[in-house]
């Protein structure tokens, strides 16, 4: 039996999510820097624990246009990690990416891939820095890719998530003027309990 409750996190519980969301969203900056090959002035991270029916209401509503990179999370660990921004700003990033003036409203495969690449690159940041602060093993999937409602992407994680509670992580990052990104860290609750055991906690 798992001894968090995510509905009484303590706030030193809270504040050790928030470092883990900050040295995440450093080392995805970095990431996203080198390989763009130009400067990316992130801002504070948000990070906050919300309830699954809250998360498409702050991304702009649940109709809003999103791109949606979905990794499993495997090894010490187990849970999911979703990486989310909207469909304008993943084409700003393609392009960026690409050497392109811009990228079309519908994206071919190449653009695709890069934009698959991207996400696999930042959520792959984001699990070596949980898992250099904690020296638990922690390795991702394939990353899957989809464009659609937020509602409808979150529905993924929501569906798996549905048995262990219906609270998440989320981690809202800046990387540049007009262009956010979301994550979605879900482990579950035995995994809540072993980063906390790694932490000392």
């Amino acid at each position: 039996m798992s001894r968090i409750d995510l509905d009484n996190l303590n706030q030193e519980f809270y504040d050790v999510l928030r470092e883990i969301g900050n040295i995440g969203a450093g080392n995805a900056t970095t990431a996203l820097a080198q390989m763009l090959g130009c400067k990316v002035d992130m801002a504070v991270p948000q990070v906050r624990l919300l309830e699954f029916s809250e998360v498409g209401t702050i991304m702009g509503g649940e109709e809003q246009i999103m791109a949606g990179i979905y990794l499993m999370v495997e090894g010490d660990i187990t849970g999911s990690i979703l990486f989310l921004l909207n469909k304008e700003s993943a084409r700003k990033l393609i392009a960026k990416l690409m050497g392109m003036e811009s990228v079309g409203e519908d994206l071919s495969e190449m653009e695709q891939s890069a934009l698959k690449e991207i996400g696999n690159i930042i959520t792959a940041s984001y699990l070596n820095s949980l898992s250099m602060l904690t020296q638990l093993v922690i390795y991702p999937s394939v990353p899957a890719l989809s464009i659609d409602m937020a509602g409808a992407i979150l529905s993924v994680p929501a569906i798996e998530f549905g048995t262990m509670g219906d609270k998440l992580l989320l981690i809202q990052t800046q990387f540049f003027e007009g262009l956010d990104g979301y994550f979605i860290l879900v482990p579950d609750l035995d995994s809540y309990d072993k980063i906390l055991g790694a932490l000392g906690m």
